[in-house]
């Protein structure tokens, strides 16, 4: 089978949607009978392997992505490229190319709704820009013949837009790239001047609004000095506060694995995030989280390893950041672990994508078609 993605959720520095798409190349590419093709962004029009480079212009203050202005470009790399089936990481002129592809080819189209395009608009501009988009998403997504939505989050989110063919396809971490073992706390803590007693928490990720950084911010200032926040990702804010310590930069790959492991807690206080890939990636490292009760977060959370905080505003945040400093923190860490490993691990989640592929092709049971028990796998991650 030859798979096709194409997206502009694609950029040197990007984050979840390209570590989705990289493992999914890697993994579904060593599957006999498997070819994958990606259809990306690029400053000009040109194929290197199996990645089609379709020219886009910069999009200003966006770290790296580079935004289509026209479909012409994108519609004729799918052309040439002849694929079976087509995934659209996004609802813009790639997703578009991706359904009249599919039609002139013959093949299906599924739509993966990666992000919250409908919570952002109403972020934005309110019921003003919220009802036009919703129009625009049903719209779009009526007319693939799958939609997959990360988390039952978003699948509630697109079926009360009455849109058809909805699945719900998580994502998942490579538990072999983040991984307690990486752990070494007392030298980020030295790094940082903390004190060996200092309860240290960590958010990597892009420095976007819906992140809601300020909240963490203000939750810190409640919590006081014996609690330490390390902000680290692109476009990160300036930050005099004397329990903050920002690195306004990318990291990704075993510097990801060791910081995430090394800290004593992993917070997010977004509240429409649409899966939460980093919130995994750290959990699997053996750190313990707390995460706002808004968006999806929740559901990739267990008790047992970590805190959903009430609301995602300060006061509930720093909560539930205490609380689990007062709960068994040793425990926790190896819980977070065992619940990664045995739910969210890409091996399962990635079976799972292939067995709705085939069903999409060929609509007959699937035998003997491989999967990806045996595979190496490697996931490079980075700031979501």
């Amino acid at each position: 089978m030859h798979l096709a993605d194409i997206t502009f959720f694609y950029a040197p520095d990007s984050g979840g949607v390209r570590r989705y798409l990289e493992v999914k190349r890697q993994m579904l590419g060593r599957l006999p009978g498997w070819r994958h093709t990606l259809v990306v962004p690029g400053r000009r029009s040109r194929r290197a392997g199996d990645i089609r480079y379709v020219a886009a212009a910069p999009l200003p203050f966006s770290h790296g992505y580079r935004f289509p202005w026209r479909q012409a470009g994108w519609l004729k790399a799918l052309e040439a490229a002849r694929p079976d089936l087509i995934e659209a990481a996004d609802p813009g002129i790639p997703g578009w190319a991706a359904l009249e592809a599919g039609q002139r080819l013959g093949v299906p189209v599924v739509g993966f709704y990666h992000s919250d395009v409908l919570s952002l608009a109403g972020r934005c501009g309110g019921q003003v820009l919220r009802e036009p988009t919703g129009r625009y998403l049903r719209a779009f997504y009526s007319r693939c013949d799958r939609v997959l939505a990360p988390s039952r989050y978003v699948l509630e989110c697109l079926a009360r837009l009455e849109i058809p063919n909805l699945g719900i396809q998580g994502l998942g971490v490579d538990c072999t790239a983040f991984h307690p073992q990486f752990s070494d706390p007392m030298a980020l803590k030295a790094r940082l001047r903390l004190a060996p007693e200092t309860h240290l928490a960590v958010f990597v990720g892009r420095a976007a609004p819906e992140k809601n950084l300020p909240v963490l911010l203000q939750a810190f200032a409640l919590l006081g000095a014996r609690y330490h926040l390390l902000l680290v990702g692109p476009g990160m804010p300036k930050v005099s506060q004397a329990n903050v310590t920002v690195r306004s930069r990318y990291v990704r790959g075993t510097a990801l694995s060791r910081l995430l492991a090394s800290a004593d807690v992993f917070v997010h206080a977004g509240d429409c995030e649409t899966f939460g890939l980093v919130v995994l990636e750290a959990m699997a490292s053996g750190t313990p989280v707390v995460v706002s009760r808004r968006g999806a977060l929740p559901e990739l959370v267990s008790p047992e390893a970590g805190v959903v905080a009430a609301a995602p505003q300060a006061r509930p945040m720093a909560e539930a950041v205490r609380a689990l400093f007062e709960a068994d923190h040793a425990a926790m860490r190896q819980r977070a672990r065992c619940w990664v490993q045995t739910r969210w691990d890409w091996a399962i989640q990635m079976e799972q994508l292939r067995q709705t592929y085939e069903q999409l092709v060929d609509p007959r049971p699937a035998t003997g078609r491989g999967d990806f028990e045996s595979l190496p796998r490697h996931a490079d991650g980075g700031a979501a």
